[in-house]
């Protein structure tokens, strides 16, 4: 069985396996759906991330936000970058969702992941101009590109508002999601980012495989110096208290993994890493369609984590694929 690192300091935290969702109260039900590493659906199988989206589409009334952790396509071709266009393109105006740049989805050309920033398909694809007229976008980083963007939204009096950075965030990208974080700070944050958590539960330091670090944009200097998961820890998240969950994908091996910290606040951050891709431990067709459906319910204090593939129509029961988490901070 999988350990989770858990730290706590002066609140009560109890996980609870389960296998299906617990019955909420609807009206104070928040859920969030997570889709991590698309990238073999691009490349191989379309028909699967298809399905996907179709499933959320046909869910939409009860889908509140889409967070997308990056690596969208396999080679950052126009090819792929086609697919995953026709395929989000269904969630216009029904779903607001949000998307990550991966390393594969970054690089000098087709094939070539993250030597150097270049994100001209990703923003030709999914431009400023058009993602700025669906619902919750909020602001971006850098103008004319969208792969440093926050979303603001609000459901039953819980005010929300969700970072998504890139891969290997800058420094100075790390000071603008900070400044994002105080201006808003009546709300509660969700950080969304491609690499972050690492598959031992603990958060992605420079000696990892996979960290930034070891791409050739990890040789960038001063405000353009990449940053890692236990970077990105240290100079956003513990510093800023309404930073309470951050999703990640990134890292293969088993895939997945939980951390539960306390900020410089005394506050909890819920930390998750999913992956489903090809090279994940018992991954088939690219992950078969698994995706994570988040029920945060603000009445009793709690949230779910299921795993299921709309694909296969499946449930993944798995103790670190399905759980409660009881006892859950969400305001300040």
């Amino acid at each position: 069985m999988r350990k989770y690192n858990y730290k706590f300091k002066g609140f009560l935290l109890v996980v609870a396996v389960f296998l299906l969702a617990a019955c909420h109260n609807a009206e104070k039900v928040t859920t969030f759906v997570l889709l991590p590493d698309t990238q073999t659906y691009a490349e191989k199988y379309p028909e699967i991330l298809h399905s996907q989206i179709d499933w959320i589409s046909e869910n939409a009334k009860d889908i509140d936000l889409v967070l997308q952790q990056g690596d969208l396509t396999q080679n950052n071709s126009k090819q792929e970058w086609t697919v995953v266009k026709e395929a989000f393109s269904k969630l216009n105006n029904r779903v607001p969702y949000v998307l990550a740049v991966g390393n594969h989805d970054m690089g000098s050309a087709p094939g070539i992941f993250a030597d150097t920033r270049n994100t001209d398909l990703f923003n030709s694809f999914f431009p400023v101009e058009t993602m700025s007229q669906l619902p919750a976008f909020g602001g971006v980083f850098e103008k004319g590109k969208m792969e440093n963007v926050y979303y603001l939204f609000e459901k039953d009096k819980q005010k929300w508002l969700i970072l998504s950075l890139e891969f290997g965030p800058r420094n100075e990208v790390l000071d603008w999601a900070g400044q994002i974080s105080e201006q808003y700070s009546d709300r509660t944050v969700i950080l969304n980012t491609h690499c972050y958590m690492y598959s031992d539960s603990t958060r992605v330091d420079t000696n990892d495989k996979w960290s930034p670090q070891s791409y050739g944009i990890g040789k960038d200097t001063f405000q353009t110096t990449v940053n890692n998961g236990e970077q990105i820890w240290n100079k956003l998240v513990k510093k800023n208290k309404n930073i309470r969950f951050v999703f990640s994908g990134h890292i293969l091996n088993g895939g997945v993994g939980t951390l539960f910290s306390v900020n410089h606040d005394g506050w909890p951050v819920y930390q998750f890493l999913a992956n489903y891709q090809s090279g994940v431990q018992g991954s088939q067709n690219g992950g078969n369609g698994f995706l994570r459906i988040l029920k945060l319910n603000s009445k009793n204090y709690s949230f779910t984590v299921q795993t299921y593939s709309p694909y296969t129509n499946q449930f993944r029961d798995e103790e670190s694929q399905s759980f409660t988490v009881k006892s859950v901070l969400f305001e300040r």
